[in-house]
Order: C-alpha cells, then structure tokens, then sequence
C-alpha cells in the first residue's frame, strides 16, 4: 500500500481519472504516454513493475512500426564519458541495466539480447581542449567511472593506427562503454510492458484537455479521448506540438538531422573503440566495417528538419577528409550505405527535460535528449515511474534537469555532447 506523498499524488491521479470518466470520455487510464519510442517505453516497463503501481496504463505511438522514430535510427551507444554528475549517474545505472536486461526483461522465458559491445569511448582533445579533458576526467572519476586519462605515449601505445598529431591526450573509458542494437532494446522494453498489463495504442495525441490546473484528457488522431490521470510526453522531436497543446509555449527541443555513414577499410584497426575528435568527427567499427557522423560545432548552421535525406557531399567533403587525416587507413575506404535520424535538441543546455510542469501537475516531461535519449532510458523509466508512484525521486535525484530551470535561465551545461 503506498504511504504519504506517495498516496496522496495517486489519489489525485486517481481522482482526476475519475472526474474525466464523469464528463463522459469513453475510455481512461490512470497514466497516458505519448510516445512509445524507448524513452516511452522505458517509463512504461518501469511503472508496470514497480511494486506500488496498480493501476492502468497505456502507451500511444503513431508509428508502430518505429521506422521513423529516433530509437531505430540511433547509432545505439552508451558511455560514462559526460562532464554532468547526473549524466554519469544516469550512465552508471544504465550500463547495469543493460548487463542484467536479459533476465529483467525476460518474457515467457525468452531473455532479449541487445548485443552490448564494451569497446569503450575515446575522448581526443588538442592541447586547447585538455583543461576541458582533465576537468571532465576528474568529474567522472569521482563518479566511479573507469576511465583512464591517457597521454601521448599512451595512445599510441594502446592504438598505434591512430594519427596523433594535434593531439595531447585522451579519455578512454576502460569497461562500460561501448555499443549495442537500440531496436532490441525498444523492443525487450515494449514487450515486457505489455506482458506486465500495459496497453499500447496505435494513433496519435492531437489535442489535450485541462481543467482545474490538470490534464485531464487526450485527443486522438483516429477519434475520440483517452481520460489520465498523468500524462507523460515522450513524443521525441514532437515534443513542443505536444507541450503547446496544454499552452505551453516555451519547451526548447527542436528536431535536427543527424546522418550516420558507413564504410569499409580494409586494414584493421585493432580495439579500435568509438573515437571523438577534437574536430567533432566520430567514428567506431559496425560489424565489419565502420559508421561515423559528425554534429555541428558552435556557429554552424542546424536548423529543424524532421526529413530523412542524405547529403553525401558531407561524407565526400568533409568526413572522408578528416578521417583519413586521423587514422591514415582511412585514406583506402569505400563508403557503403548512409541513414539519416534525429536529435530531439533542448537548445537550451542539451540536456534532458525531466518532470512535472509547474502550473500542470500531472504533465511529466521526457524531452530534449539531445542525443543522449538511448543510453539514458532505463534511468529516466526509473525516475519518471518513481515521481508517478512515490511522489518524487528515490533512486537518483533528477531533479536538477526539471522544467523551471527554463524560466530560471539557469543552465546545465553538458561539455560532451556528440
């Protein structure tokens, strides 16, 4: 039985979901989730499972298939390698998460498998970066995150195909780290959710109703109203056409392409792990070739685009370039494929949105990632199921990324956005 605050912030719940019914929506759930991708998803098996949630729960997605969304179109990283102590928590909870996915989100006996590669993420910095470098490492490593700081002679020790010029040190993220399927993860998610009773719902959130300081209710695409008692928006780069539906006017995420190309090499690059370059260039192996992308730098031009074209003069011009002047196997590539996807941008700080609104209670934010939306999923389910079920954090205390910061103008500022 909940107890306290707890109790309290159900029974209001509750009691909203009640009220709704008697206005005559024909159907309702103590919380709704726009929203299915992981982010959706990850609140939605956490909240199921929780041991003091026992009410209803559905998941609206409009686009089961999940061919547009962001989650399917990731480059599926994870990494402790951030300069936020949040961001690291969050890291360190969800790395756990992912080693032990098989049996927590075994369904019917069938344990999912994300394919997490643990080859680790290579931080460069040039000699005008390594104050920055140093700075972070200290940070992560009070975190207790294994990452080692390593001069000039010891990256070329540990990657003698690397091209060190312009570079003074690295951080290298010894365990930890590395890579894996996003799609199974979204997947094991979803499918663990509805084995523990959750609804999803294949349409789209296109209106909401209020009344009282509350969302009160969902319109949907395909007709007709879903009654909440909670609503969570978990609508990716949708985000702020969802926020505006409520009246809110001032939610920074924006949608920006990010495109992800692959190429072969035909000489090996031994442990090679996801490297960053000081130039912003990434790249890691993919099976038995190699993806790599690149995201504006301050100043560059990145305006919203929800499109899925690739501009292959990117690759041509300016990757291929940089590639080969880091790693000089890279000089004999051949490109083979290319795939573009999107950052749901909180333009703010880059870094999440997480939360209750201040004038609507039971509107919980799961926005403005920034890239970071993946790795960071199991540890926002957590949070989110938390602030629904027991009226606030327990696990990891979020609340530094909430919506108030906003209007505070006061910025968490993540140094390592890739």
């Amino acid at each position: 039985m909940l107890a306290g605050p707890a109790r309290l912030v159900h029974r209001q719940a509750f009691g909203a979901l009640v009220a709704c019914a008697a206005m005559g929506h024909t159907r309702g759930f103590d919380v709704v989730i726009a929203g299915g991708g992981v982010i959706g998803s990850a609140v939605a098996y956490f909240l199921m499972a929780h041991p003091g949630f026992a009410g209803s729960l559905c998941v609206v997605e409009r686009d089961p298939s999940y061919q547009s969304g962001a989650t399917g179109r990731s480059a599926g990283s994870i990494r402790q390698q951030f300069s936020t102590p949040e961001n690291i928590r969050m890291s360190r909870f969800g790395i756990a998460f992912l080693k032990g996915l098989g049996e927590t989100l075994a369904v019917d006996g069938e344990r999912p498998d994300v394919q997490l590669h643990e080859q680790g993420y290579l931080f460069l910095a040039s000699e005008e970066g390594l104050p920055v470098l140093r700075a972070n490492h200290a940070v992560q490593t009070a975190e207790g995150a294994p990452v080692a700081l390593l001069e000039r002679a010891g990256l070329a020790a540990r990657f003698p195909w690397l091209n060190l010029d312009g570079i003074a040190a690295g951080g290298y993220g010894t365990a930890d780290e590395g890579w894996f399927d996003p799609f199974s993860l979204l997947q094991a998610f979803r499918r663990k959710a509805i084995a523990l009773g959750a609804t999803y719902l294949a349409d789209e959130v296109i209106g909401l109703g209020r009344q009282a300081g509350r969302v009160t209710a969902v319109e949907l695409a395909e007709g007709g109203e879903l009654a909440c008692g909670w609503l969570v928006n978990a609508t990716g780069i949708r985000a702020r056409s969802l926020a505006r539906m409520a009246g809110i006017e001032d939610l920074p995420v924006h949608p920006r392409k990010r495109q992800v190309f692959v190429f072969d090499c035909r000489q090996p690059l031994p442990g090679c792990p996801l490297t960053i370059d000081p130039s912003g260039l990434y790249f890691r192996p993919e099976g038995g070739g190699f993806i790599c992308g690149i995201s504006p730098g301050p100043g560059e031009p990145d305006p919203d685009c929800e499109d899925f074209e690739i501009d292959h003069a990117l690759f041509e011009e300016r990757l291929w370039p940089l590639l080969a002047a880091r790693v000089p196997a890279f000089e004999a590539i051949k490109p083979t494929g290319a795939w573009a996807g999107h950052y749901d941008v909180n333009s703010f700080d880059a870094n999440a949105i997480l939360g209750p609104h201040p004038e609507l209670a039971n509107l919980l934010f799961a926005n403005g990632f920034s890239g970071h939306g993946l790795q960071q999923s199991p540890a926002v389910g957590r949070a989110l199921a938390e602030w629904i079920v027991d009226g606030g954090y327990v696990s990891l205390d979020l609340s530094r990324f909430s919506y108030t910061r906003i209007a505070r103008g006061d910025r968490v500022v993540e140094k390592n956005v890739v």
